[in-house]
């Protein structure tokens, strides 16, 4: 079967913003459907996304041009093609674009192809686009659910602004099977809730599904959850456990940290104290983006110090990139990466990260975007490539569903019962 044509459309995602949807069909009659997703704390080494900056429409964040790119530079080129042959046309796509950070036709448009050839090449052979992944890439041979981290309550750029740290994350413990997995996610999700209201905190939802509250110091979060915890089936500390997206370049004042839980801003050194009494104190086992983004020095410092008890997860860090990833393994800046396939542009160039931070022996989270859609490719991508956790919001919202919903169908696929 080869590639009979492709074509693009701007929609919108889970933020009201747009984002691009791509269709690609093959001779056979067989057609596949995928959009991208964009995001909100942007890392300044992530590839491009193309936006029309046309103040008249869609608030400046259209993406007219890029769905052109698509449909009058892309299409001609790739029609004829075997859509099986991912890591060849992924090549012609970076080779169309011809600048390092995809800014020419835009990682947006070159992701929406590169998903659409890997969607297409499993329906070609007539295989589950997890499977497929697995057989095509080799990462993991033994396909199973990631266990997932729950974003709970929002802060920072996700939530209100009152809070300084960007994500509150539950963890369940690593051996739990799915179906509880997911069950815990939800009763404490909406346990959340219930106590949020009971003590007056107006709350609306953070743009990943979690909660906003109107919580003003960052270890209040932390009291709040352990107390809803506490009113659940489950033990903190056994069944669960926290982890943060700090979003730590949000924060620098003068090469300083500020948070509310501190009158003066913290130095570097006296942030990673600050981690560690989390990690006693509350149980948290994942800090994400810790540390400012190029401040490689002050992650070895943090990775040396906590990195034995605790996933030190590089994202704006790493912008799922092989030379940072390459940088980092090599300084021992962080144990764990964040893949997101938008920051890098193609698959194949996600899929080399994987086997770089793999071999490097990094954990690997999976990560969806702030700005969503309802493609659930990501679900499939995380079991295909053998993530060991996944990354998807809160257990709310339809762009985020979506995806716990499809793991659900994988789970009952691989016959995974306890």
């Amino acid at each position: 079967m080869l590639i009979q044509g492709v074509y693009a459309r701007e929609i919108l995602d889970s933020r009201g913003l747009p984002t691009v949807e791509a269709t690609l069909w093959l001779d056979s009659g067989l057609s596949v459907t995928t959009s991208v997703p964009s995001g909100t704390s942007l890392g300044k080494h992530e590839s491009k996304e193309l936006r029309d900056n046309d103040g008249l429409r869609m608030a400046g964040y259209g993406v007219l041009t890029a769905v052109k790119n698509i449909n009058e530079s892309i299409a001609p080129q790739i029609i004829g093609l075997d859509p099986t042959k991912q890591t060849a046309l992924d090549q012609i796509l970076v080779n169309l674009d011809g600048t390092a950070d995809k800014s020419s036709l835009g990682a947006n448009s070159i992701l929406a192809v590169s998903q659409a050839v890997l969607k297409a090449g499993a329906a070609s052979v007539n295989m589950p686009l997890f499977y497929y992944i697995k057989e095509k890439y080799q990462l993991t041979q033994n396909l199973q659910i990631p266990t997932t981290i729950y974003s709970m309550i929002c802060g920072g750029a996700h939530g209100a602004d009152n809070l300084d740290i960007q994500e509150f994350q539950i963890i369940p413990v690593t051996y739990m099977n799915y179906i509880d997995n997911l069950n815990m996610g939800v009763q404490i999700y909406q346990a959340i809730g219930k106590v949020l209201k009971s003590k007056g905190a107006i709350h609306s939802l953070g743009i990943g599904g979690g909660y906003a509250p109107n919580l003003f110091h960052n270890i209040d979060v932390f009291e709040i959850l352990i107390e809803t915890i506490h009113g659940t089936q489950y033990t903190f500390g056994k069944d669960l456990f926290f982890g943060v997206d700090v979003a730590a370049d949000s924060l620098v004042i003068g090469g300083r940290y500020k948070l509310k839980d501190n009158t003066d801003p913290f130095t570097p050194k006296q942030l990673m104290d600050y981690y560690d009494t989390l990690r006693k104190t509350y149980h948290v086992i994942a800090i994400e983006d810790g540390i400012s983004q190029d401040d490689w020095k002050n992650w070895q410092e943090m990775n040396a110090m906590l990195g034995d008890t605790t996933m030190i997860i590089g994202d704006n860090l790493l912008t799922t990139n092989k030379t940072r990833v390459q940088k980092a393994i090599d300084e021992k800046a962080c144990n764990t990466i964040l893949v997101k396939p938008n920051q890098i542009g193609t698959i194949s160039e996600t899929i080399e990260v994987l086997k770089l931070a793999r071999d490097s022996g990094m954990k690997v989270v999976v990560s969806h975007r702030s700005g969503e859609t309802s493609d659930d490719f990501i679900a499939d991508f995380a079991v295909g490539v053998g993530a060991d956790y996944v990354k998807f919001g809160a257990p709310a919202c339809g762009e985020r569903v979506v995806k716990y919903n499809r793991l659900l169908a994988i789970y009952e696929m691989l016959g995974q019962q306890g």
